[in-house]
């Protein structure tokens, strides 16, 4: 796991009780979500995309202790031999199912011993208010992503997921006027690098569906032949919907939507919205129109946000100005053409992580992730 150097902040840091309740909290809710799994479920590769739900439990533990024992608190590691294994660029996903990792019960050990030097580190030097909140969100994040795994294997736990009809099913859009959006977190909180710094952008007037697209209208577009109109799909798309024989959502059965057909459609690519996009005589939204959008007007101009992530067309690169920190691999390398920006969370998202200002990516073709859609439409001249 790569260190970089730390950045100065001017933010204040969190009361010490308050930040270790955060932390048991979300501890608690980590190992609740895996509680009714067994030990060869937990080290099942479920999917060739994801890690074995037991490696996620061992890399949290270690990013911890990479971050609030060893680069906080200037101790040594706790297990150096397992960094290499536990971080996520030396050791990818493709291969975390066919190495030697800590068992379930071993990973459990592994959390509270270093959760017992964590809090002891806070004691002897006090609380970051960068680094603490970024192993906290770091925890809740991969808590998301386990459920994804998850629903790919059939294993969330009853009363999951979450999602609730939206409330515009209509298909109404309410229109936003042109304006400049100070883009981006401010100083005044704890951000992500790639949401720094704020800048201000022009954005051209448009209207933005209220609310994403639900699983009815997807079924319209699917059963009016909307996997099979080219002049519909991007080439790219068009080549990635062949290969792969792609016909529906991926959640979806021969038969349809396995969910209300007034909640969102969610895993859906971004190949997939594009296409959705242009049947409907639409388009995706740019993430500065998104941001846009949820901020204007208190934020009431668009409902629903927060059920599933929202493709936009903007593909994910640094802000002006952009500083990486407080490592490289955060979000640098992955900055580029290759990857879309998603706004807005998703049910499986604490909403500490998704705010309005947040920033998810992934390629084009991936579906795992709890990803739909918002229209936008021109505004003619």
């Amino acid at each position: 796991m790569k260190t970089g150097v730390r950045m100065a902040t001017s933010l204040h840091a969190p009361d010490t009780t308050d930040l270790c309740a955060e932390l048991a909290a979300q501890r608690a809710r980590t190992l609740a979500l895996v509680s009714h799994l067994d030990e060869a479920t937990l080290q099942s590769v479920v999917d060739p995309l994801m890690s074995p739900l037991v490696w996620d439990l061992g890399h949290i533990a270690a990013y911890e202790d990479l971050w609030l024992v060893h680069r906080h608190g200037d101790l040594p590691l706790l297990r150096d031999d397992l960094m290499g294994v536990y971080d996520a660029f030396e050791t990818p996903r493709a291969v975390r199912g066919d190495i030697a990792i800590l068992g379930p019960d071993d990973a459990r050990d592994y959390l509270a011993a270093v959760r017992a030097r964590t809090l002891s580190v806070i004691d002897s030097h006090g609380v970051d208010p960068v680094l603490h909140e970024l192993v906290l969100r770091h925890e809740m994040q991969h808590t998301e992503t386990m459920r994804q795994t998850m629903t790919l294997g059939g294993l969330l736990p009853e009363g999951e997921p979450s999602l609730r009809p939206v409330t515009d099913a209509d298909g109404a859009f309410t229109a936003i006027p042109a304006g400049v959006l100070p883009m981006g977190a401010g100083p005044d909180r704890f951000s992500y690098d790639n949401e720094r710094p704020r800048h201000d952008v022009p954005v051209g007037p448009f209207t933005i569906a209220r609310s994403p697209v639900t699983n009815a209208t997807w079924l319209s577009f699917s059963e009016g032949g909307g996997y099979e109109r080219r002049e519909w799909w991007s080439s790219e798309g068009w080549a990635w919907k062949e290969e792969y024989d792609i016909s529906r959502p991926a959640e979806w059965d021969q038969d349809g939507p396995r969910r209300a057909h007034d909640e969102p459609v969610q895993h859906v690519s971004w190949f997939e919205a594009d296409a959705f996009a242009r049947a409907h005589g639409a388009r995706l939204p740019t993430e500065a129109e998104w941001e846009r959008a949820a901020t204007w007007n208190d934020g009431t101009s668009i409902a629903d946000v927060g059920q599933v992530w929202e493709w936009t067309t903007s593909p994910f690169t640094g802000y002006p100005g952009f500083v990486a920190h407080p490592y490289r691999e955060y979000s640098e390398v992955f900055f580029g053409d290759a990857y879309r920006v998603l706004r807005g969370g998703s049910w499986a998202a604490d909403k500490r992580v998704a705010t309005a200002t947040f920033r998810n990516w992934d390629l084009p073709r991936r579906r795992q992730i709890f990803a739909g859609v918002r229209l936008v439409r021109d505004v003619e001249a």
